[in-house]
């Protein structure tokens, strides 16, 4: 990486510092109160708590990294899985939430030695089990919680984050069906179709790419549907074990700063929060998580002020942490794998 790419990493670094800590900055002027927190007493459990969301953390890229490790077959060293991860990590960190790291995976499997091919059909996978992920256990938590409990009563902006949950988790169920037909049940006949109707006068401009996706949905099937029940077993187990440690986050700030909040709700509302997320325009979901989670969780705080507390102890945990990690990281990396 030369020094131009390295600028441009540098200057995509700052805009999503500045939107993060501008969004901070911007709701504390607004909601933040002193008198709120004169009762509050920062004690022994609050800092187990904030050790054991750090725990939770590491447990989040354990489980990408074994994911990633998995994959490869064992190809990848456990060294490499975690730069892969933190990688993947800093590139969604630095573009919108709606890109993510996914697409980066490909890249950074390339520079570990593996083919183009090969890293294209990997990261399908992955993809695939990230959106299965969701399709799965968020009926779970819709079944295990009351509905008003889960989403909030009242307001227009709890109704908004239902509407667009709902929109948002609708489109990953058409989604996973898409990806799991075209990798796992008739690739042949998705591609014929795609192309079929990307052949229409209106859509043939996106020809191209979808020629491209079926082809690598193809390749990933030849891949895939020789793997065993165990394999498959255990690439999802790793992510589950990911997910769940980036949720159980939030619960160890609840459990350290507000016990009296059911841990179950808590949970489940992150489930809420990444699918929002998910189409958020700014790098890393930057200033839309703050907001969101001081506006989505303050019923079960009760205080306003602590609500903006709690929202950026999270992102420095699930988000300024990568930021940093990957900005000390890319220039070694890059300069490592030229060599």
């Amino acid at each position: 990486m030369g020094k131009s790419e390295l600028s441009k990493t540098g200057w995509k670094v700052a805009l999503a510092t500045s939107i993060g800590i501008g969004a901070g900055a911007w709701m504390f002027s607004r909601e933040f109160n002193p008198e709120a927190l004169k009762g509050f007493h920062f004690d022994a459990r609050m800092i187990v708590c904030l050790f054991m969301a750090g725990v939770a953390m590491c447990g989040r890229d354990f489980g990408l990294a074994w994911r990633f490790r998995s994959i490869t077959d064992g190809e990848l060293s456990w060294k490499r899985a975690f730069q892969v991860d933190l990688m993947c990590a800093f590139t969604s960190a630095v573009t919108p939430s709606a890109v993510g790291g996914s697409p980066a995976a490909i890249f950074y499997l390339m520079r570990e030695g593996i083919s183009v091919g090969r890293a294209t059909t990997l990261t399908l996978t992955t993809l695939l089990l990230d959106e299965l992920f969701f399709v799965v256990f968020c009926p779970v938590l819709v079944l295990l919680l009351p509905f008003d409990d889960l989403f909030g009563q009242g307001g227009a902006i709890l109704g908004s984050v239902r509407i667009v949950f709902w929109t948002v988790y609708f489109a990953i169920v058409l989604y996973t069906g898409l990806l799991y037909a075209g990798i796992l049940w008739k690739p042949q006949a998705v591609a014929r179709t795609l192309m079929r109707i990307f052949s229409l006068r209106w859509l043939r401009r996106w020809q191209g790419g979808i020629k491209r996706m079926t082809d690598n949905m193809i390749a990933t099937s030849a891949h895939v549907r020789g793997c065993t029940r165990r394999w498959w077993l255990q690439v999802f187990g790793a992510t589950v074990v990911s997910w769940f440690s980036r949720y159980l986050v939030v619960n160890a700030l609840f459990w350290g700063f507000v016990p009296s909040a059911d841990g179950l709700l808590v949970f489940g509302r992150q489930f809420v929060v990444w699918v929002v997320l998910m189409v958020s325009p700014t790098p890393g979901g930057s200033g839309v998580s703050e907001w969101l989670f001081s506006n989505y969780y303050g019923d079960l705080i009760g205080n306003v002020s602590m609500a903006l507390v709690l929202a950026i102890i999270w992102r420095l945990y699930s988000y300024y942490v990568y930021l940093v990690a990957g900005a000390f990281l890319v220039p070694r990396y890059f300069r490592k794998k030229s060599k």
